[in-house]
Order: C-alpha cells, then sequence, then structure tokens
C-alpha cells in the first residue's frame, strides 16, 4: 500500500512539473506555407532553369540576365 501512494505521489509530482514547464516555454512558431509553385522556364542562351518569376522576357524566349538576352538577340537578329 506504501508503495502505491508513493507512486501515485511521483506521478502526480511529474505531472505537475511536466505542466508547469509548458506554460513556460514559448509556443513554436508555426511554418509559413509556400507560395503555389511557379512553372520552371530554361534560359534560352545558357540553359540555365529558374522560376517564372525570376525569368526575364525577350525576342528569343526567357532568359537569365539581361546580358545572356542581348548576346541572344546579337547572335539572332530578328527577321
Amino acid at each position: 500500500m506504501k508503495a502505491v501512494l508513493v507512486l501515485l505521489a511521483v506521478a502526480a509530482l511529474w505531472w505537475l512539473l511536466r505542466s508547469s514547464l509548458r506554460r513556460r516555454m514559448p509556443a513554436p512558431k508555426r511554418r509559413a506555407k509556400p507560395g503555389t509553385p511557379q512553372p520552371i522556364l530554361a534560359c534560352a542562351h545558357c540553359g540555365l532553369h529558374m522560376p517564372r518569376d525570376e525569368a526575364l522576357p525577350g525576342s528569343g524566349g526567357v532568359f537569365c540576365s539581361d546580358a545572356h538576352r542581348a548576346a541572344f538577340e546579337k547572335a539572332n537578329p530578328a527577321p
């Protein structure tokens, strides 16, 4: 009988300590949900893959930089 009372006392103490520690700890931060997926496009000059928002439009497709757009348009002039 004595062992049961000691076990109950230890369990109650453990439960009280655990609940008080949970109250003191900050709540876990929720991760922000990622935005909608975007299509991946390849640079018409070098083939680098990038999200649509980062691509630069040009006369021969999309490009990863202004330099690649200019180089492509210089090598392939519009008729």
